[in-house]
């Protein structure tokens, strides 16, 4: 039996707090699988009244200086900073992730992100410049819708939102139904920065009805859609009927290229790390690692016993490196993902069983799977869950082929000892973003992904101008 709800929240719209009489949906925490909120289940006429409010306040928004937008977004940072612990906490409530990352990363991200777009305006960003005899002009879209996903739940609603901001637009905005609740924090803290009301709208509900109605709204003259790739395509053929900009990061199956001169157990490890962040949870993972055949072997044991480290439990504890997956439904997803790659015929060289997992929550297996073929399910098609495939390859040409097999590009490394080396096979692969020998996270470097990963970019100089339409005036 569920517990008691503890939390009732509601949309905000023109910045009132309207917590609605009709149908509500539960936001279960899925270590203990209790109910510890409800959100409403937004309507059509939900979103029709916050598209109403935000093209209302959209004009004045519009008319503030840059400077000042930007000073704003520095305030909402501030403010991200000064609530990180409750914002973490709630994080780890609503989708499990472990306290610690929560912490460091989920928390932490999204007061970075923004920062990064004031910098970018408050150091000499400017709107304007001359082409010949044009003037050329970056002025806002309008009215953003900004439907955003469960696995980062707060980065991805920060990393539409601020550049939106800053760049004059208002927004409407649709948190995933699962990880609901850090998006009433965060505008709790766009108020206290000062954010006027209606400039940033929020309504909860499901993807098929809110998400649906916002696509479709001709009110809204932007879509920026974090997700599958399958619910990107669906907004793009629900927005086409107003021939709005849509901007998407979709799925993602990323390639870890290990070569032959690479320092083996260095890429074993960090490549482990990468696939297991957030659960495995993460769009970016580099859930196949792709090494030479004559070390496939060595390989394998390495990331088998790499594997043994990662504890699984309960997200609160400082101690766990992956807790539950966000939800029961998703738990049986990668469950169902594993028994593929068995009935498949991939090795399962580590995991794969819930033997020794607590009985109560979301919980998988860390696994690993050896000799996998590029043609098998499980390289081809994102789990989203703790689960490593690794490939041999004869060569480096193949290495390429195997790495640009599927209909994804969002994400990959290259490892090497001779960087020039690893830069030229990272110039080869069709993906958004690839990280050399471990190459740190670069929060305003731009996002985003080829082929079915979706198109337009976030974070920066470039994720700012998604949120821009170009007039020229010639003089």
């Amino acid at each position: 039996m569920a517990a008691p709800v503890t939390t009732r929240t509601g949309h905000v719209i023109g910045g009132r707090l309207i917590e609605q009489a009709g149908d509500r949906i539960e936001v279960v925490n899925p270590a203990t699988e209790q109910v510890i909120a409800t959100v409403p289940a937004g309507t059509p006429a939900d979103v029709d009244t916050a598209v109403a409010a935000a093209a209302e306040a959209f004009p004045a928004w519009a008319a503030v200086p840059p400077a000042e937008r930007a000073a704003a977004v520095r305030r909402v940072s501030e403010g991200l900073t000064a609530r990180r612990a409750e914002i973490a906490a709630t994080i780890t409530a609503e989708m499990g992730s472990p306290i610690g990352f929560a912490t460091k990363v989920q928390a932490t991200l999204p007061a970075a992100t923004s920062a990064g777009i004031a910098d970018l305006v408050e150091g000499g960003y400017s709107f304007a410049e001359e082409v010949g005899n044009s003037l050329v002009l970056r002025e806002p879209v309008g009215v953003v819708g900004a439907i955003t996903p469960w696995n980062y739940p707060l980065h991805q609603i920060v990393a539409k939102v601020a550049p939106a901001l800053a760049a004059g637009n208002t927004v409407v905005l649709k948190p995933s139904e699962v990880a609901p609740l850090n998006a009433n924090l965060f505008l709790e803290i766009l108020a206290a920065a000062g954010i006027p009301d209606g400039v940033v709208n929020l309504v909860h509900g499901t993807g098929p009805v809110v998400g649906e109605a916002i696509a479709a709204h001709r009110g809204v003259d932007m879509v920026s859609f974090t997700g599958s790739t399958a619910a990107g395509k669906r907004v793009s053929a629900v927005a086409a009927e107003t021939v709005k900009r849509v901007a998407l990061e979709l799925g993602g199956k990323s390639a870890n290229v290990v070569l032959d001169d690479a320092d083996l157990a260095r890429a074993v490890k960090i490549g482990l790390a990468n696939t297991y962040i957030n659960g495995g949870q993460t769009c970016t993972a580099w859930t196949r690692m792709l090494v030479p055949a004559a070390l496939h072997d060595q390989a394998v044991e390495l990331a088998a016993a790499a594997a043994a480290k990662y504890t699984v439990g309960d997200p609160l504890d400082e101690s766990t490196r992956i807790g539950p997956m966000s939800s029961a439904a998703q738990r049986d997803r990668v469950l169902d993902y594993i028994q593929v790659g068995i009935d498949e015929g991939a090795d399962l060289a580590y995991g794969g069983k819930r033997d020794n997992l607590p009985e109560r929550g979301a919980y998988v297996p860390p696994t690993v799977f050896a000799n996998v073929r590029s043609d098998m399910r499980i390289a081809q098609e994102e789990i989203f869950g703790p689960v490593l495939s690794i490939l041999p390859y004869a060569d480096e040409d193949e290495a390429v082929a195997i790495a640009n097999s599927t209909v994804y590009g969002l994400a990959g490394a290259v490892f090497s000892a001779d960087t020039d080396r690893a830069l030229a096979v990272a110039k080869r692969l069709r993906t958004g973003q690839v990280d050399v020998n471990g190459g740190a996270f670069n929060p305003v470097a731009p996002f985003g992904g080829y082929k079915q990963s979706g198109n337009g970019r976030e974070l920066g100089r470039f994720g700012l101008e998604e949120f821009t339409e170009v007039k020229s005036i010639q003089r």
